[in-house]
């Protein structure tokens, strides 16, 4: 049995969750919509480019969950999942899930986008094993910081090491799909690396190194 790892935003999905979620807050009012617009477009840049530092994006985005109790969280999310995410999944992301959960492949999302905004997206797909950055949670709440390692870059290979000895797995045979130059450290560890819809750096070091190069959206 293989494992197929699936990074989320921007390859299953036909968007970044993430950043949707932060305009969903800025549409809702829920957050200082200049500010915050300002601040979700600079963070999302950075992505891109590279140089984002995960710890002051994620102070950033996991604040608003510090500042609410989870039932109106759950129902904001609720109201984004129907007005952002499922907009954002094609029918193409969705037969490339089926296919390997046809061959019988163990199915995993990992993402850096925390696990209060993706684990409803996880099972949208009907994929049981997530890594996401988790957010630290005391008494039922949101505390606005990390709990463990961001499962972004470096830390989505320390977070998959993690998972495959508690789970007795192994990356033999084992497919990763993304698209972002972001995710060539686990990209490097699997049997078949896969970019999709890659972004210049990515399609660039795909074709250098022969990855096959697909296109979801």
């Amino acid at each position: 049995m293989s494992l197929a790892i699936f990074d989320l935003d921007n390859t299953l999905l036909r968007g970044d969750s993430d950043y949707a979620w932060g305009q969903f807050l800025i549409e809702r009012g829920i957050v200082d919509g200049a500010h915050y617009r300002e601040a979700n477009d600079r963070y999302y840049a950075q992505y891109h480019a590279g140089t984002l530092d995960i710890m002051e994006f994620l102070a950033f985005a996991l604040r608003p969950l510090a500042a609410h109790d989870r039932a109106t969280l759950d129902a904001w999310h609720d109201e984004y999942m129907r007005t952002k995410v499922l907009p954002m999944i094609t029918g193409e992301a969705r037969a490339l899930v089926e296919r390997h959960r046809a061959a019988g492949d163990t199915l995993m999302i990992i993402t850096a986008t925390n696990s209060f905004v993706t684990g409803p997206i996880a099972r949208a797909f009907g994929v049981a094993h997530l890594l996401a950055t988790e957010p630290e949670v005391q008494d039922g709440r949101f505390t606005g910081k990390v709990a463990g390692i961001p499962c972004f870059r470096d830390g989505k290979v320390k977070r998959l090491e993690t998972w495959l000895r508690d789970n007795g797995e192994s990356l033999a045979d084992s497919w990763f799909y993304s698209d972002s130059h972001n995710d060539l450290p686990l990209l490097e560890r699997v049997t078949h690396p896969v970019a999709v819809n890659p972004d210049e750096s990515l399609a660039l070091t795909a074709r250098e190194r022969g990855w096959p190069i697909i296109e979801l959206h």
